[in-house]
């Protein structure tokens, strides 16, 4: 889609080339970084509500970055490419811009979460660890929109925190309950 579709950005004037830079990517930044971190933290949670190991935390984990990473940046170049209400449809590379900060987003802050299982400091507590770098991780990139738009940075915060923590919810209930009733069959 083009940038005309997106609603402007609100805020302050703008501080330099860097400031824009992310001015014209944020919408991609957000969108990549917050599915990064619930869909490597769901992942997570499932994993670890099935009590698998945590090398297939790993193995899953770095699988969705690269996997999901990608297919959320192609699909944001697609989606750009294939704007019919916009007579001007941006050229690839222009789209090519954007899907490559959704990836980067995506990449940079889904891996926060898995440091508790790359890190020794953390045997015994990885999953408590992950799911707190992830919630505060959220907060922080929520909060962060609240420089470059309207929005307070607490309710910014709240806003994805509370999305992502309802995500790692389901995903563990889910990967507890696929095991209870796999492991109730085999017995």
């Amino acid at each position: 889609m083009s940038d005309e579709n997106y609603p402007r950005i609100a805020g302050p004037a703008p501080h330099g080339p860097l400031y824009g830079l992310i001015r014209k990517y944020l919408p991609d930044l957000i969108f990549g970084a917050n599915d990064g971190i619930i869909t490597t933290l769901a992942v997570m949670s499932g994993v670890t509500g099935a009590a698998l190991s945590s090398t297939v935390v790993l193995i899953l984990g770095f699988a969705n970055l690269v996997a999901d990473g990608f297919s959320m940046g192609a699909s944001n170049v697609l989606s750009r490419r294939s704007d019919a209400q916009n007579d001007a449809i941006p050229t690839f590379a222009a789209a090519s811009s954007h899907g490559l900060a959704t990836f980067l987003g995506f990449v940079l802050a889904g891996l926060v979460p898995l440091l508790a299982y790359l890190l020794p400091w953390f045997e015994g507590t990885r999953f408590a660890v992950a799911t707190m770098l992830a919630l505060a991780t959220l907060f922080a990139v929520g909060a962060g929109r609240a420089f470059f738009t309207e929005r307070g940075w607490i309710v910014s915060g709240l806003e994805m925190l509370l999305i992502g923590a309802l995500a790692a919810g389901v995903a563990y209930g889910i990967g507890a309950l696929g095991a209870a009733l796999i492991d109730q069959g085999l017995s």
